[in-house]
């Protein structure tokens, strides 16, 4: 019951940043004049509708995604007008992809009104077109931020103290981590020092310390040297000193690189603290880049989910779907017996990190994301200065219809990663454990 409730409000908090990310295409887009016909949550058939004003509102029945109808996003190929004086489609077919345009842009003109025009997405400035089409995402990143900050400002972050909570009895490098020690392996220092669990830290060779993260840096800037530390014990202030050891151990800087760094053999005891607002956007600054590294090599990971798929170890930190994160979900809030206030933080965070994806995924310059139009809006001011610098006439809006082509590769390739990943996360899902 308790995984069932995880997913089931997982999927919800999915649905509601989808709906969320279209409410930031609809109102600037209303709020400038143009006109919205539609304004949907998930695709296929309509489950449900409702029509409220000139604008239908509805849910369909694969809840994966959303979209808002915004009339005239492609505008003519040229602005032929009749004898009345209103815009008319020109026929074409000169080949494959100008049909392709032509279609398009007969579909849709097909329902609009004369009296429409002024209202056509397409002859919106070009700032009110980045504006409308940034809004989705920039809602999506809006959400990250309020759900990152609940999660470490209320809830808080687990940070290391200076508190010792065990002292290994071995030096075991990170390779080897997790088997039992033998005799063959050397006692650590920390054990030979009779350092002992609740001894707080205070000196290392006479420099004071704040944090752990100070302990664990001249740890491994020590060697083999001899260390004096300074700790508390039961509130009575001693001292000893003990060689460090050199053991190999993922770099702090580069986890994918180990290096010969001192060891001591202690580890800290973790609390819960809250953070305040400049953690927040110092963490959100970091998983942006981790998220944006992510999204490059994405392509490249989408292998190793095809290896996976038959047969294959799955990554624990490679892409998954929706069905992948809603496994997540479930296993997040039933995983070492959670409190409630563990659960809720768990979700939010889940939450969270999807979002900024969204956010940074939406933005990629191609067709048919959010970013190829801005980019589209961008290139069409950024001709028309070049035009009015040369003293040329204007060359008029970016005729989208002409990436048409680009847009349905590209929808292509994402339908096909997403049933890639769907088919993975139910036949060799990614655990946390």
């Amino acid at each position: 019951m308790m995984y069932a409730l995880g997913v089931v409000v997982f999927l919800i908090g999915v649905a509601a940043s989808i709906a969320l990310h279209e409410v930031g295409h609809m109102w600037p887009a209303k709020r400038f004049g143009v006109k919205v016909t539609q304004f949907f949550v998930g695709f296929g058939r309509t489950v449900w509708s409702v029509k409220r004003g000139e604008t239908e509102y509805g849910i369909k029945a694969f809840p994966l995604g959303g979209f808002v109808k915004l009339v005239g996003m492609l505008p003519p190929e040229h602005e032929v007008r009749d004898r009345e004086g209103h815009l008319v489609v020109r026929s074409s077919n000169t080949g494959l992809f100008t049909q392709m345009a032509t279609d398009a842009r007969a579909a849709e003109y097909e329902d609009i009104d004369p009296a429409d025009e002024d209202r056509l997405f397409y002859r919106r400035p070009w700032w009110q077109k980045v504006i409308v089409m940034a809004g989705g995402p920039t809602v999506n990143l809006v959400i990250a931020t309020v759900l990152f900050a609940i999660s470490f400002m209320a809830f808080g972050v687990s940070v290391p103290t200076t508190t010792v909570s065990q002292v290994s009895d071995c030096a075991i490098a990170d390779a080897e981590a997790g088997r039992a020690c033998t005799d063959e392996d050397p006692v650590t220092p920390a054990r030979k020092a009779g350092l002992q669990a609740g001894d707080v830290i205070t000196t290392f060779n006479g420099e004071p310390i704040e944090d752990w993260s100070e302990v664990t840096t001249l740890i491994r800037r020590n060697g083999d040297r001899a260390a004096t530390i300074g700790f508390e014990r039961d509130g009575r202030p001693e001292e000893v000193t003990v060689n460090t050891s050199v053991l190999a151990r993922a770099s702090i800087d580069d986890p994918e690189r180990v290096e010969n760094v001192g060891f001591l053999g202690v580890s800290p005891t973790f609390v819960t603290q809250k953070q305040g607002p400049g953690f927040v956007v110092a963490e959100m600054g970091s998983m942006i880049g981790q998220t944006a590294e992510a999204l490059v090599h994405l392509p490249a990971r989408m292998v190793g989910v095809v290896q996976a798929a038959f047969g294959a170890e799955r990554e624990a930190d490679g892409p998954i779907s929706v069905v992948g994160a809603s496994r997540v979900a479930g296993e997040l809030v039933t995983t070492d017996d959670p409190t409630w206030g563990e659960r809720t933080q768990r979700i939010i965070s889940l939450l969270a990190s999807l979002n900024l994806f969204l956010w940074l995924f939406n933005l990629v310059p191609l067709l048919p994301l959010d970013g190829g139009h801005i980019a589209g809006a961008l290139w069409e001011e950024v001709r028309r200065r070049i035009a009015r610098l040369r003293g040329r006439p204007d060359p008029g809006f970016v005729d989208v219809a002409k990436m048409l082509p680009v847009a349905y590769a590209v929808g292509l390739v994402l339908m096909i990663m997403g049933v890639v990943l769907i088919y993975a996360d139910i036949v060799n899902p990614v655990r946390l454990s």
